[in-house]
């Protein structure tokens, strides 16, 4: 069309949303661009996980370039079971690097624990609905009339874990008889979190286990209980404690705005992870866009490139930019130029 813009302004009603484009690839959440016969061959919730994050047309692209130095970091990662700390600017690929790993070695979906200030330890390794089961309790007297005690309900049932306490669950090997494999748990933007819970993390990830103490105390009664997990399936949970067999392969992610304990970091595989260079770039756009986005967006990866030294642009807003220009192809220069300058906005620079 002529004109790209859906909402015009002009306040009169019309139906040009119906005209909308298909979304980016980076926020398509139907899963469309997943299944047997996509470019990337995925299928499934990890299949549009994996598209998102690493591009729909990923397998067409022979390789993200990733530098000497990563790699390294990840196989020590591997080799050590030791957490994986990654510190690097907005948009320079930090949690891209966990679904890579699992992408490339097939260790499934993702298990992401997002941090903010109020998270705590427990949030992560699970949740107990006492509330729920007393109400439910309660209810089931209210119904039978009499008082009667009815069946009590599985303590299971009101149990659920955590991104990292699922991380954590016994692995089970992809083929009868194979190898355990670790799940890949991120653990995004710990900067983010109270003062307290880096020291929080550290007997956790030191000894791969941890308890449950409403499930400890009925043991003796309940040797084996089912609890749901953090993705929706469900575990058996023997002596009301979780133990890991696999150590899972976690990556924490850092934007650099605090420091970490010495004890924390002594206990992680460090990682500076650099913004992307010529190559991965070029990888990255055409992963995710195609080689027609950068060939018409050419100028607009330079101009990514030869930003100021320091300056934080993050690539996810060079996507934004090649995706939105290429659909406002038809409109004058100066307009395409006005929108890429809004898209690019230094991170840093003050309002």
């Amino acid at each position: 069309m002529s004109d790209w813009r859906i909402y015009r302004g002009a306040g009169v009603p019309h139906e040009a949303v119906r005209e909308l484009p298909d979304p980016p690839p980076w926020r398509d959440f139907t899963g469309a661009g997943t299944g047997p016969d996509s470019p990337d061959g995925g299928d499934g919730p990890e299949g549009a996980d994996t598209a998102r994050r690493l591009g729909a047309r990923r397998r067409l692209v022979e390789s993200l370039h990733p530098r000497p130095e990563e790699v390294e970091a990840v196989n020590a990662a591997l080799y050590l079971r030791r957490p994986l700390l990654v510190t690097g600017n907005p948009g320079t690929g930090k949690s891209t690097l966990a679904h890579a790993v699992a992408h490339e070695l097939g260790l499934g979906r993702v298990l992401r624990w997002p941090i903010v200030s109020r998270t705590t330890l427990q949030d992560g390794l699970y949740h107990y609905d006492a509330i729920g089961r007393l109400q439910d309790v309660q209810l089931d007297r209210a119904v039978a009339g009499d008082g009667t005690p009815s069946a009590r309900p599985p303590i299971g049932s009101y149990l659920r874990l955590g991104p990292l306490g699922t991380a954590l669950l016994p692995a089970r090997p992809a083929e009868p008889g194979g190898v355990p494999l670790p799940r890949v748990l991120l653990v995004d933007e710990l900067d983010k979190s109270d003062i307290d819970l880096p020291s929080d993390l550290l007997n956790v990830l030191e000894d791969g286990e941890f308890a449950l103490p409403e499930l400890e105390r009925i043991a003796d009664r309940e040797p084996v209980t089912e609890v749901l997990t953090a993705d929706g399936d469900r575990a058996r949970i023997e002596g009301g404690r979780v133990r890991c067999t696999a150590f899972p392969f976690i990556v924490l992610t850092s934007n650099g705005e605090r420091d970490f304990p010495a004890a924390l970091l002594r206990r992680c595989i460090q990682l500076d992870l650099k913004p992307p260079g010529d190559e991965q770039l070029a990888a990255m756009v055409l992963a995710h866009l195609g080689e027609e986005a950068l060939e018409d967006g050419a100028e607009l990866v330079q101009r990514f490139l030869r930003r100021q030294p320091g300056q934080v642009i993050a690539t996810d807003q060079l996507l934004n930019a090649l995706f939105l220009t290429q659909h406002a192809s038809g409109v004058e220069r100066v307009s395409r130029d006005r929108l890429a300058e809004m898209l690019l906005r230094p991170l840093d620079r003050p309002r």
